[in-house]
């Protein structure tokens, strides 16, 4: 059948710049394994505001295509392609995706770790001036390479929902379990009130925790907190110490028995190990750079605290977090998270709102003008 060879894109060319609308090549055809989609939503995150700012940036990569939470529709499929559950996929079908891993390195071959793939790529870290150019979710149509975590959707999962998935609500998920869970009845403190935080703050309220307190700002974000299941909220503008005070009141002198850090400012090792209680647990997913304040490891060591990081997630944290949003559909009002959608030509605004906080999690339609 007869599919396009180039793909309206925005690509980022400069840091903290507005993206450059360009038509970028297409393959003739998609190879064994891979896939031509059609991008109906991609929901911009946190990570792809670090590198339009600069805050996160290494050398050779730019130019890029931004957006790593994408949802679409095959329009070519190349042979024997099939998504992480072994289906074969077809023209037509709605899949996601996320990164691509080797399958062969010590990371996926002996620790079965996917996150721990040597040559682990996603969309994003793909140049837009070197096959196969469109990779990525801030375009027309997205190439999904071979090795890409493929997963077919299902039709009650809405398309912001099953792009959000691909990062953010896997991110969160894996965090949870490699923590151990939600103990019911437990005392857990959400750092940040972004999408991150405000989807943890929900599976938190969900997992059965008996007091859930989410850390943050600005004031509308920790409000929104509320709905989705915060009993309490603390402003970052009380400043760390003012703080860690008002979780502890909170928590009548006790402290938190989970902390997860989806904030990464440069205070929150050391406000978490403070805000712990005894025999706490704290997981490490938002401290994306170098922390300018040390961990106070004499209080960890007294409050035998265990501390584990957490990064991002793969397909079976996917997987799982679409069966999440169609399990708890009803019980947060998940749209509240996503901003109206816009076409490409207005990619840009939104990620300076994001930038600024006044979105939560941009959207992006590039099938709109």
């Amino acid at each position: 059948m007869d599919f396009p060879s180039s793909t309206r894109a925005a690509v980022l060319t400069e840091h903290g710049a507005a993206l450059d609308l360009t038509d970028l090549p297409l393959p003739e055809k998609p190879e064994p394994g891979a896939a031509l989609v059609r991008i109906a939503c991609t929901t911009l995150c946190g990570t792809d505001i670090e590198i339009w700012s600069g805050k996160m940036s290494f050398p050779g990569m730019l130019p890029m295509v931004l957006g790593h939470e994408m949802a679409g529709e095959i329009v070519a499929v190349g042979e024997d392609t099939r998504d992480a559950l072994g289906r074969e996929l077809s023209v037509g079908d709605r899949i996601g995706w996320s990164e691509s891993t080797c399958g062969a390195c010590h990371g996926c071959t002996v620790l079965r770790r996917p996150v721990a793939c040597s040559d682990r790529g996603y969309g994003f870290r793909q140049r837009a001036d070197v096959p196969p150019y469109a990779t990525a979710g801030l375009s027309e149509y997205a190439y999904v390479v071979p090795r890409a975590a493929k997963l077919l959707l299902p039709d009650d999962v809405p398309d912001t929902w099953a792009a959000m998935a691909g990062c953010a609500a896997k991110t969160v998920l894996r965090a949870y379990s490699r923590a151990g869970g939600v103990r019911p009845g437990s005392r857990v403190v959400i750092q940040g009130s972004g999408a991150l935080g405000l989807f943890a703050t929900a599976v938190a309220s969900i997992g059965g925790a008996g007091t859930v307190i989410t850390v943050g700002a600005p004031a509308a974000r920790l409000a929104l907190a509320h709905e989705f299941g915060a009993d309490h909220s603390v402003d970052i503008a009380e400043g760390s110490d003012g703080v860690v005070d008002q979780v502890q009141e909170l928590t009548d002198g006790h402290g938190a028995d989970l902390v997860l850090d989806f904030a990464g400012a440069p205070s929150v090792g050391r406000e978490a190990v403070a805000m712990a209680a005894q025999g706490a647990r704290l997981v490490v997913v938002g401290s994306t750079g170098p922390v300018a304040e040390p961990l106070p490891l004499g209080t960890v060591m007294g409050k035998e605290l265990s501390i584990v990081g957490s990064l991002n997630g793969d397909i079976a944290d996917y997987h799982e977090a679409i069966g999440f949003f169609r399990s708890f559909r009803d019980r947060m009002p998940w749209d509240r998270l996503f901003s109206a959608p816009v076409g490409l030509s207005q990619a840009s605004a939104l990620i300076t709102a994001m930038s600024e906080h006044k979105e939560i999690k941009a959207v992006i339609d590039p099938r709109l003008a």
